[in-house]
């Protein structure tokens, strides 16, 4: 291994990885998955030499175990249950669930299969891996890392002076320059400002004495759709009713666009605006989608002042000033921002990403609010699941 180990630590992922698997634990181990690797930027070419590296690191990631300290800290974890934490201590990322290949186009694929409570932890870890080897490898790292803290310390000081006004998380662990960056991301916002309130990464909080934060993903509705017994259209009642019995109403934020957030808002009914502290917003016009949501809380009869509205999708901080200055006072607002946290350097960040894209044999897709966002190796399902949606939707508004 040419590079220092890039993950150290089984924490070093986001809190949704395992607030979904514990669902999946306690409900759901009968379903296996696959998924996919993609790479959203044109013209990127991975080097075998990177492609190497890659594989290194991945071995090396394969010989990890969580630590009593670490389980402690899980423990410790209000909604995480010991039963769980005991199988996380049996539990260890297995090399024969992961698939790598360059092609002669410097094209790189990985695809994961396994058991989805084993398979889906892969994700991030495998995303750290990959951005941190093309960013070492492609680039001068101390021209990088330069560009990226004189941004970040403009950052900082537009908070300290006011010119930002918000609260927000640091989401950037998926897509950060390296690892000893985004612990010095995490490191200064929450010493040199007040509003970092937490981190998605684990191991982070652990370190720094922070709330790890984080809801569900796309892919914890989207495995629904691999059950026999529920129906397409209705795959986020069934995963809201799971998700509302594992946690009782706490750790209870609702991601809305996986299959549309018009199709998601049939669902959360009276009951589930009850049972939800909040919503979570990752595509579309987050303008559009925050009076809609506010909206839809009002026609129940719910205080929209009660409720969060969580924006997480490619955020700026002056995107999501403006955010602020439109929903502060009728809401409760927060941000995850990510890629502009943890890869705001001179040189455009990677948009990778790796989906769930078949649960127990079946196809499952993202339709999202945002068309280009959709993911799917099979287009005769993604067109049924698109009419599926249709159906439902055009029935019931008459």
């Amino acid at each position: 291994m040419k590079l220092e180990p890039i993950v150290v630590s089984l924490l070093d992922t986001d809190l949704y990885k395992f607030n979904m698997d514990q669902v999946i634990f306690h409900k759901h181990t009968d379903l296996c998955g696959e998924y996919y690797f993609r790479c959203r930027n044109a013209g990127v070419v991975f080097t075998q030499e990177m492609f190497e590296e890659i594989n290194a690191q991945i071995d090396h990631l394969c010989t990890l175990t969580f630590t009593r300290e670490e389980l402690d800290y899980l423990r410790s974890i209000r909604f995480i249950k010991n039963d769980y934490v005991e199988f996380l201590r049996l539990w260890r990322p297995i090399r024969d669930y992961v698939e790598t290949s360059l092609d002669e186009n410097g094209t790189l694929n990985i695809v994961v299969r396994g058991p989805l409570f084993s398979a889906m932890q892969f994700e991030i870890y495998l995303l750290e891996i990959v951005n941190e080897v093309y960013f070492r490898l492609r680039y001068d790292y101390a021209v990088l890392r330069a560009s990226a803290e004189e941004k970040l310390n403009q950052k900082i000081r537009d908070f300290q002076s006011g010119k930002y006004t918000f609260s927000f998380a640091e989401f950037g662990c998926r897509r950060r320059l390296s690892r000893e960056w985004e612990d010095e991301v995490v490191r200064r916002l929450t010493s040199e400002t007040t509003n970092c309130v937490g981190t998605s990464n684990v191991y982070l909080a652990m370190k720094y004495n922070l709330t790890p934060i984080g809801t569900y993903a796309h892919e914890y509705v989207q495995m629904y759709q691999g059950i026999d017994s529920i129906p397409l259209a209705y795959t986020n009642h069934y995963a809201m009713e799971d998700w509302y019995n594992e946690y009782k109403g706490d750790n209870g934020t609702a991601l809305t666009d996986t299959i549309t957030t018009d199709l998601f808002l049939l669902d959360f009914n009276r009951s589930m605006v009850n049972n939800f502290t909040g919503v979570r917003h990752d595509s579309g016009d987050p303008f559009e989608w925050g009076e809609k949501m506010i909206a839809h809380y009002e026609s129940y009869g719910a205080d929209p002042k009660t409720k969060l509205l969580l924006f997480s999708d490619s955020l700026n901080f002056d995107k999501a000033q403006a955010l602020y200055d439109r929903f502060a006072g009728r809401t409760k607002v927060s941000f995850g921002i990510g890629t502009f946290c943890s890869n705001d350097t001179c040189e455009k960040a990677l948009n990778i990403v790796i989906k769930l894209q078949m649960v127990n044999g079946r196809a499952v897709a993202k339709l999202s609010d945002t068309p280009g966002k959709a993911m799917c190796r099979d287009e005769d399902y993604l067109e049924y699941l698109k009419r599926s949606v249709a159906f439902r939707l055009n029935r019931e508004k008459e």
